[in-house]
């Protein structure tokens, strides 16, 4: 059902009735630029985000190998219909053939035939701080993957280059804890209620107005859960006979919470201004199908960093063309919000924009704040509006208060208020980190997506075979690294995602650019067609630190 009474969300009802030829005669919007057609926007700002494609040979070994698994995966289950081999997948029992199938065997063919095999690069367990180096508990299986046991062994030492711990903060420095320790003590771990009943606390007014301030805006609205914050609120903010404009390539608790909220969803290519443009255009000049009618809201929806393609918002030019044709703009920055700017403001500050051109604010506390939540921030209207409509506001549970005091801590730290420099020395050595990993990896001949400023570095590693044989040789050398392929990536674009943090040293990073290069050679994955300097060079140089 469409929330009409929804004022601060709704635009003008003559947004819709503007004609093609009133938009042609806008003369704010009068000349081309490079990268965004008639956004009035300067393309200096792009100019770094790289989507290097590899050679045709590569396409053609991945779809290949691809081919290879699926027909042995054909085989095997073949096998296991004749008893020739065990059969672990789950299925139907005999006495209830005739009823609606649970299992379906050709939905779960990739699950059983493909995913099992190298099930063991993927949720292994560690056993300490998830830090710049953390331990991992040993396992092995000896039915291919169905099942794991422990060796009772640890692998201590591991460089976490997979954590979305950007600014360091998931910590155990007793003397940064103090106050986190004695929230427990004062209120406990848990509130056990919704914020509307009796889980409102003090300190949840405090965070949501220290966040505001952060951010910029006039006030703003914390959950306990960042995925629940996209999924749960956007169906409050649209509905029916409204129009979600989504980046082909944004977050799945975006895509769910668009599906959830009933209204007509439309995708234009990721970061491709002409082609939001055109969807945007179609919008005003056509309506809904059928009737015709205006649309009650267009929402466009995109990221601030993209977590899979290390790719930064053009916020300036989506910003132009929300103005131009009236909708509204709901910006996710669970991977930007202290991880880029110069104070760590996102990318508002990146791009140095008014945050209140942009009309729905998200963010996570779970990243750069090591903590857990997420929030929503922009006009005062509208987080009054969300906490009588959301779901997440009305049913949850309210955020624990040491979460509560941890999110104060970090935030406090990296605006300064706690008195100290720390926050704004993590954020400079972070942007150091990013530049300077990223810079070693393409000298070293890697395909790498993504904008210098993201500390999101993708390594294209496209042969499914590689992407497993990457993943155990690093941590034979003990480096933990997120593998990601299909159906998380295009079938042809899996990759490694490495993370980088302000806590990562020099040395750390030199040891894993080093590994980097051993493993490139050995599994023949420097595919990139630039001109590059030989890994000695490259790991050369002056030591710029951040806080020099």
């Amino acid at each position: 059902m469409a929330r009409t009474s929804d004022a601060d969300l709704k635009p003008p009802s003559s947004q819709n009735g503007l004609k093609c030829d009133d938009l042609r005669k806008n003369s704010c919007h009068s000349k081309t630029e490079k990268n965004g057609p008639q956004t009035g926007v300067g393309s200096r700002q792009f100019s770094h985000d790289t989507f290097e494609q590899p050679p045709m040979y590569v396409a053609v070994m991945t779809y290949l190998g691809y081919g290879i698994v699926t027909l042995f995966g054909y085989l095997r289950d073949v096998l296991r219909a004749v008893g020739l081999e065990k059969c672990h997948v789950a299925q139907e029992r005999e006495e209830q053939k005739d009823f609606t199938p649970l299992y379906q065997d050709f939905e779960n063919f990739y699950t059983r035939n493909l995913y099992m095999r190298v099930r063991d690069n993927w949720n292994r367990p560690i056993c300490s701080l998830p830090g710049p180096i953390f331990d991992l508990m040993e396992r092995v299986s000896d039915d291919y993957n169905w099942t794991f046991r422990f060796t009772g062994r640890t692998i201590h030492n591991v460089i976490n280059m997979g954590s979305y711990n950007y600014l360091g903060f998931a910590e155990n420095n007793e003397d940064f804890l103090k106050t986190v320790a004695e929230k427990v003590r004062q209120y406990g771990a848990g509130v056990c209620s919704t914020r509307q009943e009796i889980g409102n606390l003090k300190i949840h007014e405090e965070l949501e107005q220290l966040v505001a301030d952060f951010i910029g805006v006039e006030s703003s609205m914390i959950f306990g859960m960042g995925f629940a914050t996209n999924s749960m609120n956007i169906p409050a903010l649209v509905g029916k006979g409204c129009l979600i404009v989504s980046d082909e390539l944004n977050h799945t608790s975006l895509i769910l919470g668009a599906r959830l909220s009933g209204a007509t969803i439309r995708v234009f290519k990721h970061n491709n201004m002409h082609s939001l443009e055109k969807l945007l255009r179609e919008a005003v000049c056509s309506g809904q199908p059928r009737t015709h009618r205006p649309w009650k809201k267009i929402l466009i929806m995109v990221e601030g960093i993209y977590s899979m393609e290390g790719s930064v918002v053009r916020l300036p030019e989506i910003i132009a063309l929300k103005k131009k044709y009236k909708a509204y703009l709901y910006l996710d920055e669970a991977h930007s919000i202290g991880a880029v700017g110069p104070s760590g403001r996102g990318v508002t500050e990146l791009f140095n924009v008014n945050p209140a051109d942009v009309d729905v604010m998200m963010g996570t506390f779970t990243k750069s704040f090591g903590a857990a939540g997420g929030y929503i921030a922009g006009r005062k209207e509208l987080m009054e509006y969300l906490r009588s409509h959301s779901h997440s506001a009305v049913y949850a549970s309210a955020m624990s208060p040491a979460i509560t005091e941890q999110v104060m801590r970090a935030m406090k730290c990296i605006m300064g208020k706690d008195g100290t420099t720390e926050g704004i020395r993590r954020i400079r050595q972070l942007a150091e980190n990013t530049r300077y990993f990223r810079a070693k990896l393409k000298d070293m001949g890697f395909i790498i997506y993504g904008d210098d400023d993201s500390p999101v570095v993708p390594v294209l590693l496209y042969m499914p075979g590689k992407v497993v044989a990457f993943a155990r040789e690093m941590l034979k050398r003990k480096i933990g690294v997120v593998v990601v392929g299909f159906p998380a990536t295009p079938i042809t674009e899996a990759r490694a995602r490495f993370c980088l943090s302000a806590s990562h040293t020099r040395e750390m990073l030199d040891k894993v650019l080093q590994q980097m290069n051993e493993v490139g050679d050995l599994l023949c994955l420097k595919f990139s067609r630039r001109k590059r300097s030989a890994f000695p060079d490259a790991c050369k140089g002056e030591n710029t630190e951040a806080d020099s």
